[in-house]
């Protein structure tokens, strides 16, 4: 239900976070199960969030088991559609958990679900594939033995930066394969290199590789310059926008750079924080008009500071 809530006001947050996002299937954000995506992993939960936002059907996504330590974070990861996956470095004891949540998911799809994996595991900003784990091939095999028919869909994620606010994002849509392009007879050791390799060769060709120092490389792949109409349209809504977000949006960056900068996950911290505290600014100021002036004034925040956000985002550099 809270996934379900959340999805709306996550799509118009998409509309000011992200300054272009390009998709290059866009049909395929209609498939349903059951569909395991089959992702990288450059920018912690924020990866999820986007794919969750933009697929129709509902998405279940596997995250770090030791996301969930206390009962509140398990209860609301839970509500939000997100499973545990356990790493060795975060317990023997707990690897056994994983099995469970392989069974969660199969039950997914045996009811036409979607569930997301980052199949590298871990999450580092770069713009490079790193070498998958072996989760999402026995995933697969595991489903595929139970006769679920399993497709499994490729995405890359890739984003102009991953410290600036206003994002250039492409998400590139890559080919489907199932159970078919396997021998799934004998499943061993040797079958799930088969199936990293073809998803490995799927991924590269999704995935934007650049060497994080080449600083024009990243530039000519990923900026866009606004027409000269959109110039001179929102040049005035834009320093507005600037100007009157300043108050929430400094100090929340500010936080979130000093809090998580060395962990990778301050562009997925900075969004979660201003979405849940941006509604918050904005009826303050919407209750602030109503009482200074009265009468229908209230509306004029309620729909200028949502645009004049947009349009900041839309002009200010990418670089």
């Amino acid at each position: 239900m809270l996934f379900r809530i959340l999805k709306i006001p996550a799509k118009l947050a998409l509309l000011i976070y992200c300054r272009k996002l390009y998709i290059n299937k866009i049909a395929a954000l209609s498939k349903k199960g059951p569909l395991l995506i089959a992702a990288n992993h450059p920018n912690s939960f924020l990866d999820a969030i986007i794919l969750a936002t933009l697929f129709k059907q509902p998405i279940y996504s596997l995250a770090r088991g030791d996301a969930f330590k206390n009962k509140l974070a398990y209860k609301l990861l839970s509500a939000l559609n997100i499973m545990p996956v356990y790493r060795i470095s975060e317990g023997a004891e707990n690897l056994g958990e994983n099995y469970n949540t392989f069974d969660k998911c199969k039950e997914i799809f045996k009811k036409n679900g979607i569930v997301l994996i980052f199949s590298e595991g871990l999450c580092i900003n770069e713009w490079k594939l790193r070498k998958l784990k072996k989760g999402t091939a026995r995933l697969a095999f595991s489903s595929w033995e139970d006769g679920i028919d399993l497709t499994i869909l490729p995405i890359g994620i890739n984003y102009h930066s991953f410290s600036s606010f206003g994002k250039n994002v492409q998400l590139n849509i890559g080919n489907t394969f199932n159970w078919n392009d396997f021998d799934c007879k004998k499943i061993d050791g040797h079958t799930t290199k088969l199936f990293n390799e073809k998803l490995t060769n799927e991924l590269q060709q999704l995935v934007i590789e650049i060497d994080s120092k080449d600083v024009d490389k990243i530039k000519n792949t990923f900026e866009t310059i606004p027409s000269s109409y959109k110039k001179s349209a929102l040049i005035v809504p834009s320093i507005l926008g600037k100007w009157m977000h300043a108050p929430l949006y400094i100090p929340i960056q500010k936080i979130s750079w000093r809090k998580t900068a060395d962990s990778g996950h301050y562009d997925s911290v900075l969004a979660g924080l201003l979405f849940i505290l941006y509604p918050m600014y904005l009826l303050l100021i919407v209750w602030l008009t109503d009482v200074f002036f009265g009468g229908w004034y209230f509306l004029i925040p309620l729909v200028s500071l949502p645009f004049f956000a947009w349009a900041f985002v839309q002009m200010k550099k990418s670089y």
